[in-house]
């Protein structure tokens, strides 16, 4: 069977590249996952303390709030404690924006339009220029200007490209051209003609999510709907999660998601069956124990976890490791595709965390060696 499989091709929308700190957006640059912490801004320790669990997770872009004074006057702190680029989320106040450029900001997510006259906006743009700071238009169907509303009666695809377009007017009269835009919603139909309206029409990287999605699961699955429709398409160049949850749970909700679409590769992929009564171990349970237990591998490789032989030997040949399930309590372990040896399962969910561990360490020696970069490295060093 031939290797090529065009199905699986995604051919990305082609836009300008720019830099968000040492991370490289749109263009050929890979996909980034970005997050947004949730800690008073003005509270230095905690904020860092949350950046740290995002990090960890693999977050390439971190955004914090700087709704006031305290908050900016905290960043500089916080922003030389980030091993990734920071983004200073500004709303209304320009001089906060001065003071996060100025602080350490990487990129600016700042709506022109709503920090007052061109003078301001000038100001703005002079601070991002001097310190190398990237903007990020946000526009929202929940904040939608009152001209557009009374324009199109409703929030609308087209009401929401227009406002996108009005800002970016803003940044290219004075000039500047360091830009991403998103055009988010909560409606996942609204959200994804927005973009593929926006998509046809502008050159620069886009920024995409479902904003407000819910919790967990239910904004998991929309933002699964609604990004992956989009990346699909070969429509994004970042993407943010927005989940009631902490926010180290969107940047892995991120992940799977470029991780399902085959756009780039963290950690370990776990294949597993939904378990049935043939199942010879507890595969719920087990799952849940490894994906916790192997947070902390950042190596790409896959592992397949299914309860019987109907599909499990198919599975565990495609997998790097593989387990399935047998009678009596004993189940047959695969490595890179092929029956190796049995294991009981009293022992088989530490077994299965020191194969995936020295499977982890097997690669990276070999990708140390060959002088590859992989996603097992810092965040920003994006492969």
């Amino acid at each position: 069977m031939s290797s090529v499989r065009p199905w699986r091709d995604i051919m990305r929308r082609e836009c300008r590249q720019i830099m968000v700190g040492s991370v490289p957006v749109g263009g050929d640059a890979p996909i980034t996952v970005q997050t947004m912490t949730n800690t008073p801004t003005s509270d230095a320790a905690a904020t860092i303390d949350q950046i740290r669990r995002c990090e960890e997770a693999g977050a390439d872009l971190i955004r914090v709030s700087c709704p006031d004074e305290d908050s900016t006057a905290a960043f500089r702190e916080i922003a030389r404690a980030a091993q990734v680029p920071l983004i200073a989320d500004i709303h209304f106040h320009y001089k906060r924006a001065l003071e996060a450029a100025d602080a350490g900001a990487a990129c600016l997510r700042i709506n022109p339009g709503n920090i007052g006259s061109s003078d301001r906006v000038a100001e703005v743009v002079r601070a991002a220029k001097a310190n190398g700071c990237a903007i990020r238009i946000g526009v929202n169907a929940g904040s939608l200007e009152k001209h557009l509303l009374e324009k199109y009666g409703e929030p609308c695809p087209d009401a929401l490209v227009e406002s996108a377009l009005d800002h970016i007017k803003l940044l290219q009269d004075h000039d500047f051209h360091e830009y991403k835009v998103a055009v988010k919603a909560s409606d996942v139909f609204l959200a994804v003609a927005a973009y593929q309206g926006l998509a046809d029409t502008v050159d620069c990287p886009l920024h995409l999510g479902i904003t407000e999605a819910g919790g967990l699961i239910g904004g998991t699955v929309k933002s699964a709907i609604g990004i992956g429709n989009l990346l699909w398409a070969g429509i994004g160049d970042t993407i943010r999660v927005s989940l009631s949850a902490e926010p180290e749970e969107e940047v892995r909700v991120g992940f799977e998601i470029l991780k399902g679409l085959g756009l780039r590769t963290r950690g370990v992929r776990v294949v597993s069956c939904p378990s049935c009564a043939r199942q010879g171990f507890d595969v719920i349970r087990t799952v849940s124990a490894l994906e916790e237990r192997l947070q902390h591998i950042k190596t790409p490789l896959s592992l397949s976890v299914l309860g019987c032989v109907v599909n499990g030997p198919g599975e565990a040949r495609e997998t790097d490791i593989g387990v399935t399930g047998g009678g009596n309590g004993k189940h047959m372990v695969y490595l890179s595709g092929v029956t190796d040896h049995h294991v009981q399962s009293a022992e088989m969910l530490d077994h299965i965390v020191t194969l995936v561990e020295q499977k982890a360490a097997e690669i990276e020696a070999q990708m140390t060696d060959a002088g590859n970069v992989t996603e097992a490295r810092p965040a920003n060093g994006l492969a």
